[in-house]
C-alpha cells in the first residue's frame, strides 16, 4: 500500500509539474526563484543570470517600472539630448553696461560766431604767429585753423574751437590786444615810406605793401588797403598832385559809382570801390588807386585837400 500511494503521488506531483511547465511557457515569463526579489547578479533592466528566456524571442522584453513604462529604452531608441538650460543660479551674470561718454560742453566760441571776444581772439592769435591777417570779429575757417595750429602746438585737443582749457593757455601766453591790435589800419604791413612822403601832405602809396598811408610832414595819420589797376589798365606810377575831388562822382566811361574820388592823374583817382571790399584781390581797377574800407576812406577824403601831394612807387 505503502508503495502505491507513494507512485500515485509521484505521478501526481510529475503531472501538475508538467502542467505549470506548459503554463509558463504559453504566457513567456520566466520561472523566478523563491524569494521573490532578484539575485545579487542580474544586470539591470534585464533577466537574472542563468534564467531561462522565452523560446523564440530575440531579446528579453524590458522590465517596467510601477508605473507601467519601461525602465530603459532600447539602444536603437536613445538619442543625444542637448544639456539642460542652467537655471538662473547657475547662468553667467550680464556683463555690466558701458557708461555713455559725458557729453562735451559747449565751446567758448566756435564756427559762425561773431563777438567781440572773437576778434580778442583773433589778435591774441596774431601776437604769437597763428593768425596773419587783421582781426575781423568773425569766427570762419581760417580762424578754425588758426586755433587748431595752436592747440596742436601746445599739446591740447585740435578740435579747432576754442574750449575753455584753450582760452585760458592763450591769455596766458599772451598781452591784452591793443585798440590798434584790434583794429589795424590795414590788413598787411605798411612799407617803409618812400623819401619823398616825408615832407608836406602826401597819401604814400605803395604798390609793393598794397596799402596808403596819409602823412602829414613825415608822420602816418592813418592807413589802409588799397587795390592797383590790371597789367592792361596800369596804375600810373610817379609824385603827382590831387588835381580835384568828387564825392558822389560815377565813371563816365565804365559807369561805375566811384564814391569819395580824388583825382591825381587824368581819370585815374584814390576812391572807395564796393568791388574791392566784396572780392579782394580777386579784382583790379581800370587803373585808379581804390579802396575797400568805406569809413576811412570817407574820413580821407575830408582831410585831403586840392594841390597835395600823390606819391605812387614800388
Amino acid at each position: 500500500m505503502t508503495v502505491l500511494r507513494t507512485s500515485a503521488l509521484r505521478a501526481g506531483f510529475g503531472a501538475g509539474f508538467a502542467t505549470a511547465a506548459v503554463l509558463a511557457v504559453s504566457v513567456g515569463c520566466t520561472v523566478q526563484p523563491t524569494g521573490g526579489g532578484p539575485s545579487a547578479d542580474a544586470k539591470p533592466g534585464g533577466a537574472p543570470v542563468g534564467a531561462s528566456v522565452t523560446p523564440g524571442s530575440e531579446s528579453a522584453e524590458p522590465s517596467r517600472t510601477e508605473s507601467g513604462e519601461p525602465s530603459a529604452r532600447p539602444a536603437a531608441d536613445r538619442t543625444t539630448l542637448p544639456p539642460p538650460a542652467p537655471t538662473p543660479s547657475e547662468s553667467t551674470p550680464e556683463a555690466a553696461p558701458t557708461p555713455e561718454p559725458e557729453p562735451r560742453p559747449r565751446p567758448l566760441m566756435a564756427s559762425g560766431d561773431e563777438s567781440e571776444q572773437v576778434r580778442e581772439l583773433q589778435a591774441r592769435l596774431r601776437q604769437i604767429g597763428h593768425f596773419d591777417r587783421a582781426p575781423t570779429g568773425y569766427y570762419g575757417s581760417v580762424t578754425a585753423a588758426a586755433v587748431a595750429s595752436f592747440q596742436t602746438k601746445r599739446g591740447l585737443d585740435a578740435t579747432g574751437e576754442t574750449d575753455a582749457v584753450t582760452w585760458e593757455r592763450l591769455l596766458a601766453l599772451t598781452d591784452r590786444p591793443t585798440r590798434d591790435e584790434l583794429r589795424p589800419p590795414t590788413t598787411r604791413p605798411v612799407a617803409k615810406p618812400d623819401p619823398r612822403c616825408l615832407k608836406g601832405r602826401v597819401m604814400c602809396i605803395s604798390k609793393n605793401s598794397r596799402t596808403l598811408s596819409w602823412m602829414v610832414d613825415g608822420t602816418v595819420k592813418s592807413s589802409m588797403d588799397v587795390r592797383f589797376g590790371s597789367q592792361y589798365t596800369p596804375t600810373r606810377e610817379g609824385t603827382f598832385t590831387v588835381g580835384w575831388k568828387s564825392r558822389h562822382h560815377v565813371s563816365t566811361l565804365y559807369d561805375t559809382p566811384m564814391p569819395y574820388a580824388m583825382f591825381f592823374s587824368g581819370g585815374q583817382a584814390v576812391h572807395y570801390s564796393a568791388d574791392f571790399a566784396a572780392r579782394g584781390y580777386t579784382g583790379a581797377s581800370h587803373g585808379c588807386v581804390n579802396v575797400r574800407d568805406e569809413p576811412k576812406i570817407a574820413a580821407l577824403f575830408d582831410e585831403v585837400r586840392t594841390g597835395d601831394k600823390v606819391v605812387i612807387y614800388w
